[in-house]
């Protein structure tokens, strides 16, 4: 190729988003000619409707909670405070717009062309923008993501998806949420906290099923207890009108429900694989739609590769910056063996108070290891809680197996579970037995020093 011809590179990335930038960004740094193609605003779900905004929206509602218990403490606030959501907004996305100006600014300093457009792929080794213009490259990256999906029945139109959300103006005086996964759970807990009253109609037995069913049992007790309705075994057969602006739901039965001010489908995400020309250029999909790549995150077409959503593997944003990563040190940067390893990822899910995991569940572990497993649990309301006389516990539980009682699996339930599991998932990958965490000192008292005085 040559260097002079504005149209050559060495990568192409389809899709701005976390995978799709840390890609960019880290092919750049090895030297390679890097062309980036996002039609809509950089960072992607995560940073535009996704973990960012709903974190933003998470800390408003534990906001909520302490100054609801700083009244019981003798504070002189108001018991139910009142929240200015269009303020918090404006707020909200000042900060995402800060994120928006540090991508452009790096993407300039690192020589990167950023394209405003979708890109199609016209072969192996072309992609066409929006423009008509023609990028021919060695390598693309696929970082499309995916998007929410609706279910296939009458009505559904007068239900939003999560992405919907980030456009609310207010909450809601009684919202449904349809769906048993993190979205679910993550809303219902920030939307009782600002003052809806929610309802979750989940078609199985439990909320959050990749999880560790008993620590799941505990979220769902204390759901209860704030207040939370949750209605499981449900099968929704259609959505009508109620009024004018409310909507009723109706099971497979025919019984109607309670009228809602807004319901939400929460029941997964779809990767964004559909008219981007993988056809032409000889790339597979799976039966659900998603990109079918194999451990190096290859293609089943020569020199493109895929990360993050489109992927449906591990659809979390620290996974997809972490194989786009590794991936461009494979093939930019002279480390041939170099990818991500998608065993004991830790994952949090922003409920209130957040549950989190890494490794084996309790039932995986004795699926795998039968009788050499041993659990090890500690349930306890943290001091907080404790001190305004609220009836929600914590649940914190070790799955070891072995005579040395290694940790494979540690869950979490409770007050500052999600910064708590960073540390715990690295002695959990370097091999930390009971021995190990007991041997630790506690710090005292905090809800963390539970994990290393189990018994």
């Amino acid at each position: 190729m040559s260097a002079a011809d504005p149209f050559d590179f060495d990568l192409v990335v389809l899709g701005g988003g976390s995978g799709g930038l840390a890609g960019a960004f880290r092919a750049a740094e090895h030297g390679a000619r890097v062309a980036i193609l996002e039609p809509g605003e950089l960072g992607g779900t995560c940073v535009n409707a996704g973990c960012v905004p709903k974190k933003a929206m998470w800390l408003a509602a534990e906001l909520a909670t302490r100054i609801g218990a700083a009244a019981q403490l003798g504070f002189e606030v108001p018991a139910a405070p009142k929240f200015d959501w269009g303020e918090f907004i404006t707020d909200r996305q000042r900060y995402i717009g800060g994120i928006h100006e540090s991508y452009r600014k790096r993407l300039d300093r690192a020589g990167i062309v950023l394209m405003p457009c979708r890109g199609t792929l016209l072969d192996a080794r072309t992609v066409v923008a929006d423009g008509g213009a023609h990028l021919r490259t060695r390598h693309v990256l696929l970082a499309t993501g995916s998007s929410p999906q609706r279910p296939d029945i009458p009505g559904a139109g007068l239900g939003g998806v999560s992405d919907d959300f980030f456009h609310w103006t207010r909450a809601p005086a009684r919202v449904a949420l349809v769906g048993g996964g993190y979205i679910s759970v993550e809303l219902a807990g920030l939307l009782q906290a600002l003052g809806s009253r929610v309802d979750l109609f989940v078609r199985g037995p439990r909320l959050l099923s990749h999880s560790d069913e008993e620590v799941v049992g505990q979220l769902e007790e204390n759901y209860r207890r704030l207040g939370v309705h949750l209605h499981f075994g449900y099968r929704l057969r259609e959505v009508e009108r109620a009024g004018d602006r409310c909507v009723r739901l109706f099971d497979e039965d025919g019984e109607a429900g309670d009228a809602f001010d807004a319901l939400v489908f929460a029941i997964g995400r779809r990767g964004n694989s559909a008219g981007i020309g993988l056809e032409a250029a000889g790339v597979d999909i799976d039966a659900a739609g998603n990109v079918a790549v194999d451990a190096f995150q290859n293609t089943s077409a020569a020199g493109i590769y895929a990360v993050g959503d489109v992927t449906g593997r591990e659809t979390l944003t620290p996974v997809a910056i972490a194989a786009a990563r590794r991936l461009m040190d494979r093939v930019f940067g002279g480390q041939p063996e170099a990818r991500l390893d998608y065993e004991n990822v830790p994952t949090v899910v922003f409920a209130h108070p957040p549950i989190g995991g890494v490794g084996l569940t309790e039932a995986q572990a004795r699926e795998r290891h039968g009788d050499a497993v041993k659990v090890y649990r500690s349930r306890f309301r943290p001091m907080l809680q404790a001190l305004t006389d609220a009836p929600l516990c914590s649940l914190f539980k070790l799955v070891c197996v072995g005579e040395d009682e290694r940790v494979v699996g540690v869950h979490l339930y409770g007050e500052a579970a999600d910064e708590i599991l960073q540390g715990f998932a690295v002695a959990l990958r370097l091999g930390a037995t009971m021995a190990d965490l007991r041997d630790t000192v506690a710090i005292h008292p905090t809800s963390a020093e539970e994990v290393v005085l189990m018994r």
